[in-house]
């Protein structure tokens, strides 16, 4: 397995790619966006082993992107949920996710982002296609699109 740093480059790239640039980051850092918060749903989502998830979440709220918050006492169980600087992401998810829709999509989009004010779909810009309101992570949910298949168990 490659390591993650890239010590000696000088490069805000190689730096956001020791954040991020493992494969199953960002696709948590998907889940989180799309509402998925809670360890066991991650991990049903993602069918990734249990210990993987367990080491990529401690990451990500070591590096101040995610912050657990209890939800429940016994057992004790934790939600992950975005600081700002996690926040600061999205506008990476979407890309990856608009340019995954481009030339990764033949059946269409798995997911399509859509305003909460009206409904309307997410363009290029991060701009709602309908109203025109620039929009922010918390102004979004993710619905399945027609290229939608069932999760995996």
């Amino acid at each position: 397995m490659l390591g993650r740093t890239y010590a000696g480059q000088n490069c805000s790239i190689a730096k956001s790619l020791e954040l991020i640039g493992e494969r199953w980051t960002m696709l948590i850092v998907r889940e989180v966006f799309l509402g998925n918060r809670r360890f066991d749903e991650i991990a049903t989502r993602l069918n990734i082993a249990r210990n993987v998830l367990t080491a990529r979440l401690t990451w990500l709220v070591d590096e101040g992107v995610l912050t657990k918050v209890r939800y429940q006492e016994r057992p004790e169980r934790f939600e992950y949920r975005f600081t700002e600087k996690g926040i600061d992401l999205w506008p990476v998810i979407v890309s990856l996710l608009q340019f995954g829709d481009q030339y990764y999509a033949p059946d269409g989009p798995p997911v399509v982002l859509r305003h909460k004010g009206c409904g309307g779909a997410v363009d290029a810009h991060r701009t709602c296609a309908t109203c025109g309101q620039r929009l922010t992570a918390r102004d979004v949910t993710g619905e399945p699109g027609p290229g939608a298949r069932p999760v995996a168990a």
